[in-house]
C-alpha cells in the first residue's frame, strides 16, 4: 500500500484527487470489505452512513485535503459515489427529469458527452483512470445481470425501467480508453403530445397516428438511431384506452413503462412487458419471436414489438394479418425502403421470394412512420405513408404527411434546420373503411 507521502501534492499542502480516491479505496477494502457485500450488509441506508463516516475519520485523521474539492462534504460524497455508486454518472441520472437527460456517451475513460434535450455537448467530469470506468461500468451493469469483462468484452444492460446500457471494454478498444459506453434514458416524462408536438410532429399528425393505433390499424415507426422512435411508439402506446389490452417486448432491457396508476397507487390500465432473456446455454434463450408468440396466449389487444431485428420481423407481420393490432420500430434509410428492411429481416428465418413478402409487409403494416435526428439533433417526423401494394418492383404507396427542409444555417454558433410540415394526400379507401369498421367515428376518416 503506498504511503501518503508517495502521492502527489498540490499547492498549499493538498493532494490531488485521483490520489486521495486510491489511498481512500486501498483504506476501506482492506479494513471494511463486508461494506461492498450485498449479502453481508441488508440496510443500504446503514451501509451507506456506515461508509461515509470511515471515509471521513480516515480523511480528518490524515488531515487530507483536496485541490479539486474545498468543501470536506462534497469530497467524502465524491469519493463515496466513486466506490459505491456510478461515480459522476450518478449525479447526472438522478437530474434526468429535470434536464431532459437523453443520453450519456462514454467516448474513453477521460471523455464524456451528453445529450440535453437533444443538444450534445462534453462535460468536464471524467473517471480517476481506464481502470475506475471499467470498475463503474461493470457495476452499472451488474444491476441487470449483465457481465463485462476480458472474456466478454461487451454487454447490454440496464438499469430500472428505463435507462440501457451499451458497453465494450478492452481488448476490443486500447488499453488507455478504457471502456466505451451508450447510456440511454427514456423519460416518460419527456413523452407528451404537448412536447411531440413542439417540433417532432404537428398536432395532426399526433391525432392522426393515435387514431390509427386506437382503431386497430398496424404502425412501424422507422428511422436511425437516436431519432425518437422509441419516445413517439411509447407515447402512441400511452394514449390507448384503459380496457385495451397492452402486451410489449423488448429486447435486453426496459425502456417502455406504460403502467397507470390512480391516486391511491391501484393499477387502471392492462399491461404486460416482457423482456427476452439471453443465457449461455442456447437452448435456454428466451428471444423474442418466442414471447410474441405466447403474446398471441395473451389475447391482447395490442402487441407492441420494441424494435424488428431478426427474424422475429417474419413473426410480428403474421400476428398482424391475423387481426392483432401491432406497433414496431425499425432502423431504415426512408419511410418505403422500410418494407424492404422488413423483408430482409424476415428472409432471416423463412425463405420466400420478394414479390410475396413485401406484400406480407405491405399489409401487415400500412403505415410507416419515419424519424430523423437534424443536424441540429431536432428530432422530425420527416414522413407518414400508407403502403398499398407491391408490384412491378416498387411499393405503392401514399404520402400522408411529410417534413421538408427548406434552409441550414449557423445562428449563434450553433446549427440550426429550418423546414416546414405538410399535409399530403387522404388516406385510401379501404383504410377509411377498415377503421370505421374498427369503430372510428366517421369525423375522424372524414379529417385524414
Amino acid at each position: 500500500m503506498r504511503s501518503l507521502n508517495n502521492i502527489s501534492i498540490g499547492k498549499d499542502g493538498k493532494y490531488e484527487y485521483k490520489d486521495i480516491f486510491i489511498k481512500v479505496q486501498e483504506y476501506i477494502s482492506s479494513n471494511f470489505q463486508e461494506l461492498f457485500s450485498d449479502d453481508n450488509i441488508d440496510n443500504k441506508k446503514d451501509k451507506k452512513e456506515r461508509l461515509k463516516r470511515y471515509i471521513s475519520q480516515y480523511l480528518m485523521a490524515k488531515k487530507i485535503r483536496c485541490t479539486e474539492e474545498s468543501n470536506t462534504e462534497n469530497l467524502i460524497n465524491r469519493l463515496y459515489r466513486d466506490m459505491a455508486e456510478f461515480s459522476f454518472i450518478t449525479v447526472w441520472l438522478e437530474r434526468a427529469e429535470e434536464i431532459g437527460l437523453e443520453e450519456i456517451n462514454i467516448n474513453s475513460w477521460d471523455d464524456i458527452e451528453v445529450i440535453i434535450s437533444g443538444q450534445k455537448k462534453k462535460v468536464s467530469e471524467k473517471f480517476v483512470s481506464p481502470q475506475h470506468a471499467v470498475n463503474i461500468i461493470r457495476r452499472m451493469l451488474q444491476r441487470s445481470g449483465a457481465i463485462i469483462d476480458d472474456g466478454s468484452p461487451y454487454a447490454l444492460g440496464s438499469i430500472g425501467k428505463n435507462i440501457r446500457i451499451t458497453a465494450i471494454k478492452t481488448p476490443l478498444l486500447d488499453d488507455d480508453v478504457g471502456i466505451c459506453a451508450s447510456i440511454r434514458i427514456v423519460s416518460s416524462a419527456r413523452i407528451s403530445k404537448d412536447k411531440l408536438s413542439k417540433g417532432t410532429a404537428t398536432e395532426s399528425m399526433l391525432e392522426f397516428l393515435a387514431g390509427i393505433l386506437r382503431y386497430g390499424v398496424s404502425i412501424c415507426v422507422a428511422g436511425n438511431t437516436g431519432s425518437g422512435k422509441t419516445s413517439t411508439a411509447g407515447w402512441l402506446l400511452s394514449t390507448i384506452p384503459n380496457n385495451k389490452r397492452i402486451y410489449t417486448i423488448e429486447q435486453g432491457s426496459r425502456e417502455l413503462s406504460l403502467v397507470k396508476r390512480d391516486s391511491d397507487n391501484v393499477v387502471v390500465n392492462s399491461v404486460i412487458h416482457t423482456i427476452t432473456r439471453k443465457s449461455d446455454d442456447e437452448k435456454y434463450d428466451v428471444s423474442q419471436e418466442t414471447l410474441l408468440d405466447l403474446a398471441l396466449r395473451f389475447n391482447p389487444d395490442i402487441i407492441c414489438v420494441g424494435e424488428m431485428r431478426s427474424s422475429e420481423a417474419f413473426a410480428a407481420q403474421e400476428a398482424a394479418r391475423t387481426g392483432h393490432t401491432v406497433i414496431t420500430t425499425i432502423h431504415s434509410k426512408t419511410a418505403v425502403s422500410t418494407y424492404m428492411r422488413m423483408t430482409t429481416l424476415a428472409k432471416r428465418a423463412y425463405e420466400f421470394d420478394d414479390l410475396t413478402l413485401m406484400n406480407l409487409m405491405v399489409e401487415a403494416f400500412p403505415i410507416i412512420v419515419y424519424q430523423r435526428q437534424l443536424e441540429d439533433y431536432s428530432r422530425k417526423i420527416m414522413e407518414i405513408i400508407e403502403g398499398e401494394k407491391y408490384e412491378n418492383g416498387k411499393i405503392v404507396y401514399r404520402t400522408l404527411f411529410r417534413y421538408l427542409v427548406d434552409d441550414n444555417y449557423i445562428e449563434n454558433g450553433r446549427k440550426v434546420v429550418k423546414g416546414h410540415f405538410e399535409q399530403c394526400e387522404k388516406i385510401s379507401d379501404s383504410l377509411r373503411r377498415e377503421l370505421l369498421q374498427n369503430g372510428a367515428p366517421k369525423k375522424f376518416t372524414d379529417k385524414f
